[in-house]
């Protein structure tokens, strides 16, 4: 059974192969583990860093979760994300369900864009972000709502 989410919140990383170096930390619930010290964990949480690009997201959920092809949530809330990289996301992420991007730097309609190639993302959270004053994205937001539950608003 999958246990809480692994927190590596708050941690000062400057990128995501810096939670490679850290310890998660310890919640209500303790983070269950396998045999070889993976956490048995559909969630990772990488909020309030300073991480400005997803390089080294697929190692860093390797090195982490025992089933890391299982993530289901991600919150990378409140870093500097300005571009969501095309880091072969369908191949590592396929089971994503809830982003959390608010409170980053995204600017274009363009990078959020790119999730559409997550067949079971549903939710994401953008509020907080550049993308907010692009025009037409409430219209953009609104379109995809359709498909995904863009919370424009707080969550």
């Amino acid at each position: 059974m999958y246990g809480p989410p692994v927190d590596l919140s708050c941690k000062a990383m400057q990128c995501v192969a810096d939670a490679l170096l850290e310890l998660p930390r310890s919640g209500l619930r303790p983070l269950n583990t396998t045999a070889d010290n993976k956490y048995l964990s559909r969630s990772l949480r990488l909020s309030y860093n300073n991480v400005t690009d997803l390089d080294g997201l697929q190692d860093t959920l390797s090195h982490f979760l025992a089933q890391p092809l299982k993530l289901a949530w991600l919150d990378l809330s409140f870093n500097k994300l300005i571009h969501i990289t095309p880091v072969r996301l369908r191949s590592f992420l396929q089971e994503l369900r809830v982003l959390y991007l608010h409170g980053n730097q995204i600017g274009q309609l363009s990078e959020v864009d790119k999730l559409v190639q997550l067949q079971h993302l549903h939710t994401i959270t953008l509020h907080g972000n550049a993308i907010e004053n692009c025009k037409g994205y409430r219209c953009w937001s609104e379109d995809r709502s359709a498909k995904l539950k863009v919370k424009v608003g707080m969550v």
